[in-house]
Parts: C-alpha cells; structure tokens; sequence
C-alpha cells in the first residue's frame, strides 16, 4: 500500500472570486484525496489535502494553473506527516 502524506499549500495571485475552491476540491476528489480548500484574508487560497503522494503530486501541479479564470503567481508547499484528519475534501 502506497504511503501517505499530507501537504499545505498556499496559493497567491488572482486566485479568489474565480472558482478556485470549487475547481480545487473537484480534482481533489478526483484523485482521491481528502482535506479542505478556504480564502484567506491576505488574498491567497489555502489548501490541506492527504492522501497517496502521487496524487498530492498531480494536485500541486493542477495548482500551479487552476482554472482558466485563475492567474496563479506563487505556490508555498509544505510536505507534512499523514495524521488523517479529514473524511472528505470540503470548502471552507
């Protein structure tokens, strides 16, 4: 059985008020992945999402873009250990 992980990413740019979060959790739930997806107050879209590390992979890499209307212009990641904390991939 592949390991698990969990990251926190923190994504800057025009990233909110264009469909992020929802774009966001439908490809984590594509991948199988759990976690959740919010605003921040700075402007930027947080991002905690667990689940096989090829997965978490092709999700940071979906971020780099987002969706169409999105213009992403930095990614912070942050690989953590698994706690299994979340039951499904939420907005917040």
């Amino acid at each position: 059985m592949p390991k698990k992980n969990r990251i926190h990413i923190f994504v800057s740019g025009l990233v909110q008020g264009v469909f992020f979060r929802s774009e966001t959790q439908k490809k984590a739930k594509e991948l199988g992945l759990l976690g959740q997806v919010n605003n921040l107050t700075d402007g930027r879209v947080e991002i905690i999402a667990e689940g096989e590390r090829d997965n978490l992979e092709k999700l940071i890499d979906w971020t780099r873009h987002g969706p169409a209307s999105a213009r992403v212009d930095n990614l912070e990641i942050i690989w953590q250990e698994y706690p299994g904390e979340f039951t499904s991939f939420e907005i917040r």
